[in-house]
């Protein structure tokens, strides 16, 4: 039975957000005993509720909130209101994402010293390797039933996955496969193994994709230690003369104004709202905004390295039919940099509905060859560019003090500038991209710009040294003890990854420091 607490019970740990990181740390904290309560600023849906419909799901699930966009990135010229495409409900993007799985690197941990001093850049070495995070990894997976791992086995390859197998294989590209996804290929944990249904961007109808809305959650509030309350907008974060977080002030779903007190305070709002949070909670004691004594609250934020390629063919390929995200190939995620630029990046199928299809392929597009091809949709392939992009400080989020939300708040502004280097690897992967689709013989080739991304990353960096980011090793913010950050936002540097795993990783390491510092009365 889930937990319900008062407004002024000082014992809990209160958590903002309930994505990956969020639901995962309320979880796992509940489960060892802890009390604790879940603010969430969407509201909660039921698998019936999931739509089959690109922008009918889109418009219900989405964070529609007003955002604002700066820099020279594209973003800021194609959607400058949605520079992410996140989800605001119970279970966060966990319910929008694919479910792709995967570890970073070694070398990805350690990106300034294995990197260098590239101009223009913050690189900083995680304060954290693969070997510490490796048993979480072992853990995440086994209870996400990623597959590939644990003895589960892979999903089926869809129509999609063959035609990028293929290409892939002339190319001479040799890590290829279905993926590690945590989508069941099997039943497990008493949810169904995937049906194929093609619409996992819209809220898995079959209850095969995990997510902490259907595994995490459940389980924390079946502890009953956990209390959801869903449609809670945090606004601040409040603290006491010594500078230690008391509680969190937030709007109820009948428009109230509300003071939850809390022992602990753990912000998983996404690397957007994380630290607009965090900035608009300044006061007296913080003029510059909550961990922000660096100056670094909001700096290096990264989304990934991203475009993608479709291949048009003369005979139909259908890619809508099956997993999303349906294959991988990993070749090119390795250290090399012979190829123009640091880091690396993964390949991966990538299918999209009729409706987005014609809003990603050439935002503002129009004319004969862009009609051409939308009538050819059945005999299309697709795939997706996931690579490491460049920290830069200037890369930031801030407060827009010329938009206010609903509750008369600065909203969040985004700025990117592309480094040389992302420019350099979103080329060279669209040249292979093209070169996989043309070896088995496309008609015709499409590059895509970056379209608005799940991967969300940095703004509230891991650092050894409290200069250099807000949060230690385990997501604890360097200047206030009792404060946490607990989703994508703490990441040092992004890697070529999908970063779900290791998020999930990360919040159940965080949970476990967490409920021993509670023990021994250190918070």
């Amino acid at each position: 039975m889930a937990a319900r607490y008062a407004f002024d019970d000082d014992h809990v740990v209160v958590v903002v957000g309930s994505g990956a990181g969020g639901g995962t740390v309320a979880a796992d904290l509940a489960l060892k005993g802890v009390e604790v309560v879940l603010l969430e600023a969407g509201r909660r849906f039921d698998i019936d509720d999931f739509e089959n419909d690109e922008w009918a799901s889109f418009e219900k699930i989405s964070w529609l909130d007003a955002r604002t966009t700066s820099g020279s990135w594209q973003i800021a010229r194609d959607f400058p209101g949605l520079p992410a495409w996140i989800v605001k409900g119970v279970g966060g993007s966990t319910l929008h994402w694919a479910g792709a799985t995967l570890r970073l690197q070694p070398h990805e941990f350690k990106a300034r010293t294995v990197y260098g001093g590239i101009a223009g850049t913050s690189l900083l070495d995680w304060p954290i390797s693969l070997e510490e995070l490796a048993p979480y990894y072992d853990r995440a997976e086994f209870r996400m039933g990623t597959t590939g791992t644990n003895g589960i086995p892979r999903l089926p390859g869809n129509n999609n996955y063959k035609v990028f197998a293929a290409g892939a294989a002339r190319v001479g590209y040799r890590r290829v496969h279905t993926g590690n996804m945590s989508i069941n290929s099997r039943p497990r944990d008493g949810r169904a193994s995937c049906r194929q249904i093609g619409f996992c961007f819209q809220g898995c109808k079959s209850g095969a994709k995990w997510s902490t809305f259907n595994e995490a959650i459940p389980r924390g509030e079946a502890s009953g230690k956990l209390e959801v309350r869903a449609e809670s907008q945090v606004l601040r974060i409040l603290h006491d003369d010594s500078g230690k977080a008391t509680g969190v002030e937030y709007v109820d779903h009948g428009g109230n104004i509300r003071f939850q007190k809390a022992r602990v305070a753990c912000v998983a709002g996404n690397s957007i709202e994380s630290p607009r949070l965090l900035l608009n909670s300044a006061s007296g004691r913080f003029p510059d905004g909550l961990a922000n004594s660096s100056g670094q609250v909001g700096r290096n934020y990264m989304r990934h390295t991203t475009g993608a390629v479709f291949g048009v063919f003369d005979r139909p390929v259908h890619m809508y039919r099956g997993a999303t995200m349906a294959g991988i190939i990993e070749d090119e995620s390795r250290l090399d940099t012979k190829r123009g630029f640091a880091g690396g990046y993964e390949l991966e199928t990538l299918s999209l509905g009729l409706p987005f299809l014609a809003a990603f392929l050439g935002p503002g597009q129009w004319g004969r060859d862009f009609t051409w091809v939308l009538d050819r949709y059945a005999n299309m392939a697709g795939l997706w560019i996931v690579g490491e992009d460049m920290p830069r400080e200037s890369n930031r989020v801030t407060l827009n003090p010329d938009v206010k939300d609903r509750y008369g708040l600065p909203v969040a502004n985004v700025h990117v500038d592309d480094h040389p280097n992302d420019i350099a690897m979103r080329a060279h992967a669209h040249d292979r991209g093209t070169a996989i689709y043309d070896a088995v013989g496309a008609l015709a080739t499409l590059r895509t710009p970056p379209f608005p991304s799940t991967h969300n990353l940095g703004t509230n960096r891991m650092s050894e040294k409290p200069r250099d980011g807000v949060v230690n090793r385990w997501g604890q913010t360097h200047d206030i003890p009792n404060l946490f950050v607990s989703d994508g936002s703490q990441f040092t540097t992004g890697g070529a990854e999908n970063p779900t795993l290791t998020i999930v990783a990360l919040a159940m390491r965080q949970a476990d420091y967490i409920a021993r510092e509670l023990s021994a009365g250190n918070l």
